[in-house]
């Protein structure tokens, strides 16, 4: 790719000076122009070292106006900033609409330069294409312009630059070893950006290569790159702003699935002898935690949603009465500030989000987009349909990045929500927690509830349903979550056996097998992004006699993401082990049968020890 690109074009002095004074007018009217229409800009300058990006950012930023943009030295990462995701420096320097914000080197020095220090893996550095990818997608889908400016030079003109900088004290400094070790392995390091610049060119952030061996049209081109690009936004938001005005409102929509929420079992509780005895136990068993996430540096994410009054900060004051106050912050998230909303609405998350081995709880979080916003009408149609996306790949970055992430949904019925309401109202202690949009709330009950339904379809942050009509049982649940790692669905019109599928209405692909086929089947009953590998005992192996040829049994999957059928109920799907031998035993036809399978329980159970 870069071997094609002609590094002999040049600009002469009189027609760069009669260019770019034209430019340089048109360029500070664009600035003027999307700081009224609240567009955000980002340009990233990349490239080969000595390519003269510095200078071509001074060129650039030399007719704007100071007061809208900001320039970002992005070099190697502190030892602050090695304790978060990588893409964490880059989110929490976000510019907020209107403005523009230019970084010399950007996220893509992760997967150039220290893919080149072998600090990356290959597998690392492929996963980082896509978190890249998905990172810009969520910044352009929201409105941002994403300039990517990519400086070439060649080996000869880059060690010309190089010596010319030695040789002079003042400028010396700004040659590292590195560079040059780069320059030595030209041709290496070019492999590397020619895949890098392919793996990330997209639609939505297309690549411009700059040929920058002549300083002058470098400058030329860069500037009709961004003002192109610019002008192409300022046309977009005037159509997108003539569409708004004539799209119709939205009708809501009916309400005829059954809500995963309505099928918690809030008649679960403890006494409160048996609550103070666990959460005393707990407590202590989190405090050991704490320290060992610290110790290992970890970092974990815990997100609280759920309905007014359902306990979220109770829940939270148990769950971090024996926590060491250094080592986690509580966020509560209340409507979003002026400045917050002239960003991404994932921005202000990102500002709060952990370092390794500290925690981070959200009282209220991210999902607010899907629910409140989409509800309330505070965001478009566009923006909470692809926000599923977006949340699914900022959880999956995390994850990703070694975080720890877990969400609670803290349920309660509607009669339940008024009987507290009506507590708070009548102690004169707590009245400050009830306020008239609470009450409001409550009339678009189902429409929250049916959102609620919607939400985290991620498996690396199995979300849970706490049950939360007891207060006692609510303060046990969220701290003795238990992450499920056992799934087991059962089906009365399918049997699994190898080599053949049977089942009312469907069939085995020609060239599947049964394993393939179980898997392809239940992705499509139950909306669950699962893997082959998750799926460890069936009916036909050893391990899932235990159970019988109507289970089939899943590791390290979210419960919480199955879509349960029309007549069943949550004790189908959510077991434990002890319910297991129970399940098997039901399926007894004979003594002799029930002692060929109990012979695979011990077995059975080592899977999950």
């Amino acid at each position: 790719m870069l071997e094609q690109i002609d590094l002999t074009k040049t600009m002469e002095k009189e027609a760069y000076r009669e260019e770019i004074a034209q430019m340089e007018l048109t360029l500070a009217r664009m600035q003027r122009a999307c700081k009224e229409q609240k567009i955000p800009v980002i340009i990233i300058f990349e490239g080969f070292d000595a390519a003269g990006k510095g200078l071509q950012i001074n060129k650039l930023i030399h007719p704007l106006d100071p007061r809208g943009f900001h320039v970002y030295a992005m070099k190697k990462e502190t030892k602050t900033e090695q304790m978060y995701p990588f893409l964490w420096r880059f989110w929490t320097k976000t510019p907020e609409k209107g403005r523009i914000a230019i970084f010399d080197t950007s996220w893509y020095r992760h997967v150039s330069v220290d893919f080149f220090e072998k600090k990356l893996s290959k597998e690392e550095q492929n996963l980082a294409y896509q978190e890249i990818n998905t990172f810009e997608r969520t910044l352009t889908d929201d409105g941002a312009v994403l300039i990517k400016l990519f400086l070439h030079i060649s080996k000869k003109e880059q060690k010309k630059r190089f010596e010319k900088l030695i040789e002079s004290k003042e400028t010396a400094w700004r040659v590292r070893r590195e560079d040059l070790e780069r320059n030595k392995n030209y041709d290496g390091y070019k492999s590397i950006l020619e895949n890098m610049l392919e793996q990330t060119e997209t639609e939505y952030a297309p690549w411009t290569i700059v040929e920058a061996t002549d300083k002058k049209y470098a400058t030329a081109k860069i500037y009709a790159t961004v003002i192109h690009q610019l002008e192409e936004a300022l046309k977009k938001r005037t159509v997108q702003k003539e569409e708004k005005q004539t799209e119709r409102q939205e009708k809501k929509q009916k309400l005829f699935e059954a809500s995963v929420l309505s099928n918690a079992d809030l008649s679960c509780s403890y006494t409160k002898e048996e609550y103070k005895e666990r959460l005393q136990k707990l407590q202590k068993k989190i405090a050991v935690l704490h320290s060992e996430l610290y110790r290992r540096r970890i970092p974990v994410v815990l997100g609280f949603e759920g309905w007014d009054a359902g306990g979220k900060g109770g829940a939270i004051k148990r769950l971090t009465e024996f926590m060491d106050p250094r080592g986690y912050v509580v966020n509560p998230t209340a409507a979003p500030t002026e400045v917050e909303k002239n960003h991404h609405y994932l921005w202000r998350f990102w500002q709060n989000m952990p370092k390794a081995g500290h925690i981070a709880i959200f009282d209220r979080t991210w999902y607010g987009r899907v629910m409140v916003e989409r509800i309330e009408g505070f965001c478009t149609k566009e923006e909470w349909q692809r926000a599923y996306r977006e949340i699914n790949d900022m959880e999956a970055h995390l994850a990703n990045s070694g975080a720890i992430v877990m969400k609670f949904w803290m349920q309660i019925d509607k009669d339940e929500q008024e009987r507290r309401f009506k507590e708070r109202m009548e102690n004169p202690e707590k009245q400050w927690k009830i306020t008239d949009e609470d009450w409001r709330n409550r009339e678009k009950w189902d429409l929250y509830d049916q959102q609620g339904r919607k939400t985290g379809k991620t498996i690396q942050a199995g979300e849970t349903v706490p049950q939360g009509y007891c207060l006692y049982c609510v303060g046990i649940w969220v701290i003795d979550s238990e992450k499920k790692i056992l799934l087991t669905k059962r089906s009365s019109q399918k049997r699994y056996a190898p080599g053949k599928w049977e089942n009312t209405g469907g069939h085995m692909i020609s060239g599947e097998t049964s394993k393939h086929a179980i898997v392809r089947e239940l992705r499509e009953e139950t909306g669950i992004q699962i893997d082959e590998e998750e799926l460890i005992a069936l009916g036909d192996n050893h391990i899932g006699q235990f159970l019988g040829d109507n289970y089939a049994v899943f590791k390290d999957v979210s419960l919480e993401d199955v879509r349960l059928e029309e007549g069943e109920t949550e004790d189908v799907i959510k077991v434990t082990l002890p319910q297991l031998e129970q399940m098997a035993e039901r399926k007894m036809l004979s003594p002799a049968v029930w002692d060929h399978m109990a012979g695979y329980k011990d077995e059975f159970y080592r899977l999950f020890d």
